[in-house]
C-alpha cells in the first residue's frame, strides 16, 4: 500500500539510461504503455482470428467497439471523416484500456500523467490542421475568420485563434484531471479503511463505511474511465469535422 495517495502517480525507471543531460529511461509509465498496446492487439487479433457468423463474446466487443466509433464519427463528420477511422479507433482503444487497466490493484495509470495526455491532444490537433491544410489548403485559415463585419474581425480573430490553441489543454487536462482525481479519491478511502481497521474496537466496525465508499467510487470509476474516452474520441472527431467542413462552422 502507498504511504501517499498521489505515491502511485509516481514514474519510476525500472531500466535507467542517459543520454548525456536527457534520461532515456525505461520507466513503470513505459512499461504500461507498453502493456495497453499489447492488451489492445491481443484483444483485435483475438477477435479476428476465428470469426463466426453466431460471434463469440470476444469477436462482439470487437464488433460492438468497431460499430460505436463508426457511427460516432459519421454522425460528427460525415462520410468524409470515415477516412480517419483508423486515427480516431487506435486514439479510442488506446484511451480506453489505458483507463481500465489502470483500475486494476496495483497498475499504472498512464492517462494520469499530463505528459502523456498532453502528447495525445497534440497529436490529435496537429492531425487536424494538416487535414485542414490538405483539405483546404490556405483556405483552412477561414476557420478563424467568422462572418461578421470588418470591425469586429479585428477583436473576434484573435478569440479564435486563441480558442483553437486552449483546445490542446482542454482536451489534455479533462482527462489528466478526472484520472488523477478519481484514483487519488480510491487510495485516500482505502487509507481510512486501512487506518480504521488497525485502530481497534468501535473505529475498527466504522472502517465499513469508506470501504462502501470504493466500492461506489470503484464503480463510478469505471463510467468515468469509458465517459472520458468516448469524450476524448468525440472531440477529435468534432475538430475534425471542422477541418473538413469550414462552411458549416459559421
Amino acid at each position: 500500500m502507498a504511504t501517499s495517495p498521489m505515491e502511485q502517480f509516481e514514474v519510476k525507471p525500472i531500466v535507467p539510461l542517459h543520454l548525456g543531460p536527457y534520461d532515456l529511461s525505461f520507466t513503470n509509465q513505459s512499461l504500461f504503455m507498453c502493456i495497453v498496446v499489447a492488451t489492445v492487439s491481443l484483444f483485435l487479433m483475438l477477435a479476428v482470428s476465428r470469426r463466426r457468423l453466431v460471434p463469440s463474446r470476444t469477436q462482439s466487443m470487437a464488433e460492438v467497439s468497431y460499430e460505436f466509433v463508426a457511427n460516432m464519427i459519421q454522425s460528427t463528420a460525415g462520410e468524409d471523416g470515415l477516412k480517419y477511422f483508423p486515427f480516431v479507433f487506435t486514439i479510442f482503444m488506446f484511451v480506453l484500456f489505458s483507463n481500465f487497466l489502470g483500475l486494476i490493484p496495483g497498475a499504472f495509470t498512464v492517462t494520469s500523467q499530463i505528459v502523456v495526455t498532453l502528447a495525445l491532444a497534440a497529436l490529435v490537433m496537429l492531425t487536424v490542421i494538416v487535414v485542414g491544410f490538405a483539405t483546404h489548403g490556405i483556405g483552412f485559415l477561414k476557420l478563424f475568420v467568422p462572418k461578421a463585419p470588418f470591425l469586429l474581425l479585428l477583436l473576434l480573430v484573435p478569440i479564435e485563434i486563441i480558442s483553437f490553441l486552449t483546445r490542446l489543454v482542454s482536451l489534455s487536462v479533462r482527462l489528466f484531471a478526472n484520472m488523477l482525481a478519481g484514483h487519488t479519491m480510491l487510495q485516500v478511502f482505502a487509507g481510512f479503511v486501512i487506518a480504521l481497521g488497525s485502530a481497534g474496537g468501535i473505529l475498527s466496525a466504522l472502517s465499513i463505511t469508506p470501504m462502501f465508499m470504493i466500492v461506489f467510487i470503484g464503480a463510478l470509476e469505471m463510467l468515468v474511465a469509458f465517459l472520458q474516452a468516448y469524450v476524448f474520441a468525440i472531440l477529435t472527431c468534432i475538430y475534425l469535422n471542422e477541418a473538413l467542413h469550414l462552411h458549416d462552422q459559421h
